[in-house]
């Protein structure tokens, strides 16, 4: 597991966690708000280092004791913009850890082999080369792994799903049916 998954499984699990009893010494859990401003630390954090979230001033509950917790979204309305552009605009999209011409990740390599055994014409985007994309493109698709594949400007589906598809001759079916469309 790559440094900027624990800093991101760090920072998830601190905010879906945060009115559990680990923090109850702090504040009642109905008044505490979160705010995660920060991206994944940029290098591995010691197993002995902790950082705990940062904590803003205690809020009074107005009507009801809701705990009011936000985590920031990697996914900004420009990348999201963005993305819509990247994949509307090709008719296969693939987000990967490499480039097709140099995988950088076994699973995505069986999606590119897949693809060219099929003679797809695609278009790749190298996840690794950006952590905000990354992190936002898990917001947009909804699927926390990767690699991405999109056709006709949907999502289509992870490695797995590719692999069942191309087995059972589905992702032919809707390769040819985007190439007409």
């Amino acid at each position: 597991m790559s440094w900027s998954v624990k800093a991101f499984q760090f920072q998830f699990q601190a905010c879906s966690s945060l009115h559990s009893h680990s923090h109850s010494h702090l504040l009642p859990s109905s008044q505490i708000v979160l705010l995660f401003s920060r991206p994944p630390l940029p290098l591995p954090l010691p197993s002995s280092l902790t950082l705990p979230p940062k904590l803003l001033f205690p809020t009074k509950p107005k009507s009801s004791p809701a705990t009011v917790i936000r985590c920031s979204s990697a996914l900004t309305p420009q990348l999201k913009s963005t993305l819509d552009k990247v994949i509307t605009s090709n008719k296969v999209v693939l987000f990967m850890k490499g480039t097709k011409e140099f995988p950088q990740c076994g699973f995505s390599n069986t999606v590119v082999q897949i693809l060219k055994s099929l003679n797809a014409p695609f278009e790749t985007i190298n996840i690794l080369e950006n952590e905000l994309l990354r992190q936002g493109l898990k917001e947009y698709s909804n699927w926390p792994t990767f690699p991405q594949l999109y056709i006709d400007g949907e999502f289509f589906g992870g490695c797995d799903i590719t692999i069942e598809a191309y087995q059972s001759g589905e992702l032919q079916e809707v390769l040819e049916k985007a190439m007409c469309s």
